[in-house]
């Protein structure tokens, strides 16, 4: 999204004919496109579930993930360096990103795999690289919006026919270790709990088109993405899809961005309190039991209770990177037959604040959740204040909102290619060039 000018104009400074500044505006807006689309397909779309709960398993020392993300990454810097003036890249933010980056490297160095452990963070790096090339690549928030409710639609014609044509690649089967969730959608992802908030991001694209003039496929994206996070029969996001929407909408409609942030801060407080909070404070569990019909989130509270065990043995340094769950720390140990999950076969705590001060010790975690959940807030605020912003910061900050309250039972933080984790930091990123550059409409 050019600050000024046609990008064709801003290569090297020299003027270009109507139709050279055409074709090369429709080169990006197509690679603006392709990249939404296949950040939140993924490189192998509608795979089978892993045997055991292991969320990241897909992302592990994959070779398709590798290759192909190098090969992506290549394209998308070569691309931006090419078309997008160097101002626009300049206001990228990137000294955040580093900071983030080294909070992680610095924590390799308490890894049991350090290779392992920098090669997922490389994956990770090379994967922003494409986040970064669908923001800038557009020539205006026109073209940005063309091509991210384009490629919501692409996907969701992809997944709403292999539901229709081969049915049993997009729902969990009656088998395995998943087999409670028997029929429900799981989409392109390997589980539900993915699927569902992955499309309620979408759904908030299908909002940012409508309100941007695309009217009707706006309303459709919304539409097919509702159904499926319903069929997908989660709960939460049900629950956090409408509040992270309408705190956004509701500072938009009274013009006080602000209260809608306070509120949310306030709401993020409640909800830690009624998911981690009940495993540590004795009253905090009797106020969820009594609010909510399963205060153990299907068993997570094991697994808290086995995370801040372990984080209080480490609060300083952590574990490292990705080396913390499916790791002999974990799978070394003795079944523990009374607890509701073994912990030794799960891929991570289902909390990301948990696996930040796991990962990363507790004062990298404050760092990095700073960078990724409080800073963008400020973003937010300033970028609201821009009348040619408000639209495109209000889907961004839908997107951080929402993903605040999914990672009190997710995790998904520096996850290398994984859609929660891209999407996310598409919206932090977005937040962070809004908040630097005035935004060419067209």
């Amino acid at each position: 999204m050019s600050q000024t000018g046609s990008i064709a104009e801003a290569v090297e400074g020299a003027p270009r004919s109507a139709a050279a500044s055409e074709r090369l505006r429709r080169l990006a807006l197509a690679l603006s496109g392709f990249g939404v689309f296949i950040l939140i397909l993924t490189l192998q779309p509608f795979a089978a579930p892993p045997e055991s709960t292991t969320p990241n398993a897909p992302n592990t020392g994959n070779i398709v993930n590798q290759i192909g993300y190098l090969v992506l990454g290549g394209l998308y810097l070569a691309a931006m360096l090419r078309l997008t003036p160097r101002p626009v890249l300049a206001r990228l933010g990137l000294g955040i990103w580093l900071a983030v980056f080294a909070v992680a490297l610095l924590s390799t160095f308490q890894a049991l795999d350090q290779e392992a452990s920098i090669r997922g963070l490389v994956l990770g790096a090379i994967a922003l690289i494409v986040v970064a090339g669908v923001l800038v690549l557009p020539q205006d928030e026109a073209d940005f919006a063309v091509a991210a409710v384009n490629a919501c639609l692409a996907v969701l014609i992809l997944v709403y026919g292999v539901l229709v044509f081969a049915h049993p690649l997009a729902v969990h089967g009656a088998e395995g270790a998943e087999g409670v969730h028997a029929g429900e959608w799981r989409g392109h992802l390997s589980h539900k709990n993915f699927a569902a908030p992955v499309f309620s991001m979408m759904a908030m694209m299908g909002i940012y088109g409508w309100r941007s003039g695309l009217k009707w496929r706006g309303a459709l994206i919304v539409a097919l993405c509702l159904i499926f996070v319903v069929n997908s029969g989660s709960k939460t996001t049900l629950g956090f899809l409408p509040i992270a929407i309408g705190l956004v909408l509701f500072g938009r409609i009274t013009e006080r961005p602000g209260l809608a942030v306070a509120l949310h801060l306030l709401l993020a407080a409640m909800i830690a309190c009624l998911t981690v909070g009940t495993v540590m404070s004795p009253q905090l569990h009797q106020i969820g039991a009594a609010l909510i019909p399963d205060p153990t989130y299907t068993g997570r509270d094991e697994i808290w209770k086995f995370a801040l065990s372990r984080i209080a043995e480490r609060p300083w340094a952590g574990y490292g990177y990705a080396s913390f769950w499916q790791t002999p720390v974990v799978t070394g140990l003795e079944e523990n037959y009374e607890a509701s999950w073994d912990v030794r076969g799960i891929g991570s705590g289902h909390n990301s604040y948990l696996d930040a001060m796991l990962m990363f010790g507790i004062p990298g975690a404050v760092v990095i959740l700073w960078l990724l959940m409080v800073r963008p807030l400020r973003n937010y605020l300033a970028a609201a204040r821009k009348p040619a912003s408000r639209r495109l910061a209000d889907l961004f900050a839908m997107i951080v909102i929402f993903m605040t309250y999914v990672g009190m039972l997710e995790s998904f933080l520096l996850n290398r290619s994984d859609p929660l984790w891209i999407l996310f930091a598409f919206a932090v990123m977005g937040l962070e060039l809004l908040r630097r550059m005035r935004l060419k409409t067209g």
